[in-house]
């Protein structure tokens, strides 16, 4: 493992032997990968991750979008189903000769043939096991699904030749076909499957534990987010200042993402007011609301999560006499939509859990209605998506797309969809970045 302090290239005993520091420089090693159980990772690693979610540190970002980021890169690891055909062959041949060939002196001249009856269907259960998991990234499980399709057709060549023409037996040609199909099918069906949930690879207390020993060897993480702190003493504002409005106005529905575009200055890049549903930050909240109504003309953009509480937003918006009740002014909804994830062809960190798919069936009529029957089904069965499983980069550039193509609300180029009735118009963006 090198050293991210010199690069020098240091061996397991040579860390042993310093423990656990660089053989030159002296410098410590905040992880020892041969000493993790699941999940190991090493030092340039983590510090790759922390430079490319921070855009080579010049984002901010949030803890969150690095436990993604690792997560994505740890389960990224290709599958070669070249390796898994070998490891197939070489043990359908090795385990009816090893293993059948002891079993024969106790059972008979079936063994051969029982055992490989039996490595074929725990290979292909665990090829199954493999494509079904959550644990596992999107790309090896299409791997192991197509691994599972050839295999079965193996399995039927094979099988249905062995048993019409050496074994002459039914029984074989019905299990050959049974689990040459069964293999095929489950194949095919997770081949098609793009859109299905994930789980972390590591937990959220092991994360926090391997950032705090990081930080605690190298150094605070300059670009990381704290926790966003609410401040009720309201900010001292130049009175010539508030004397202004804006035309723009982004609202997130969580404090971590208004504070993530706040600290990289989406605010002052893009001339826009950017505030929470929860009132983030509160101590200029107020003031920022007056001078916001002062023109008629505002454009208020939605980005939020793509769970019930942030398909909410944009309602909450125009129910609540805090923001925008009986306005008429134009809300666009970035995103995140459930329309906008089945649409897309890019793998996203879809979770779920049965706490998601209880509030989306109690969701208000009013917003049931301006989501498809697609969209509803994909709520109530529990899936969401976070805004912090895609990087700062990303958000910021979407963010900018949408701002962008809302200038003509009316232009075919827009990539607007127009829902609800006139004079209480809300537009949503069709395609997330």
């Amino acid at each position: 493992m090198k050293c991210i302090n010199c690069g020098t290239d240091n061996k397991l005993k040579d860390r042993t032997a310093n423990q656990g520091r660089c053989i030159k420089c002296n410098h410590p090693f905040a992880f020892e990968p041969t000493s993790m159980s699941k999940v190991k990772i090493t030092d340039p690693f983590f510090a790759k991750a922390i430079a490319d979610i921070s855009a080579n540190h010049t984002l901010f970002f949030t803890p969150k979008q690095l436990l993604y980021l690792l997560d994505n890169r740890i389960k990224s690891k290709s599958t070669s189903i070249f390796g898994l055909l070998f490891i197939y062959l070489f043990f359908n041949v090795w385990a009816p000769g090893f293993i059948g060939g002891f079993a024969s002196f106790l059972f008979g001249a079936n063994s051969f043939l029982t055992v490989s009856i039996l490595f074929n269907i725990c290979f292909v259960l665990y090829l199954y096991t493999k494509s079904t998991s959550k644990k596992t990234h999107i790309k090896p499980r299409q791997e192991y699904a197509r691994c599972l399709q050839i295999i079965g057709g193996i399995i039927l060549a094979v099988g249905i030749v062995a048993s019409l023409i050496i074994y002459n037996s039914f029984s074989l040609f019905v299990i050959a076909v049974i689990l040459g199909m069964l293999s095929i099918y489950w194949g095919t069906r997770q081949l098609g499957q793009t859109k299905f949930a994930q789980e972390f690879s590591f937990s959220q207390n092991d994360f926090q534990g391997w950032l705090n020993r990081w930080q605690k060897i190298n150094g605070s993480i300059l670009k990381i987010l704290p926790f966003p702190r609410e401040e009720n003493t309201p900010a001292t504002v130049n009175p010539d200042v508030t004397a202004y409005s804006f035309d723009r106005l982004v609202v997130c529905d969580s404090a971590n993402i208004a504070q993530l575009l706040i600290a990289n200055n989406f605010h002052f890049e893009n001339n826009c007011a950017i505030l929470s549903i929860t009132g983030y930050p509160q101590s200029i909240f107020d003031t920022t609301m007056q001078m916001l109504r002062r023109n008629p003309d505002l454009k208020v953009y939605a980005v939020h999560d793509c769970n019930p509480r942030g398909i909410s937003l944009v309602h909450n918006l125009r129910s609540n006499d805090s923001w925008f009740l009986n306005s008429e002014i134009a809300i666009i909804d970035i995103g995140l939509t459930p329309s906008q994830i089945i649409a897309t062809k890019r793998g996203m960190f879809i979770q779920s859990s049965l706490d998601s798919a209880q509030v989306a069936k109690q969701l208000p009529q009013e917003i049931r209605q301006t989501l498809s029957a697609e969209e509803l089904a994909w709520l109530e069965s529990g899936k969401f998506v976070e805004l912090e499983s895609f990087s700062p980069q990303r958000l910021i550039k979407v963010l900018q797309k949408g701002i962008a193509g809302s200038r003509n609300l009316e232009s075919d180029d827009s990539n607007l969809l127009l829902v609800g009735d006139t004079g209480n118009d809300m537009y949503v963006v069709q395609s997330f970045g």
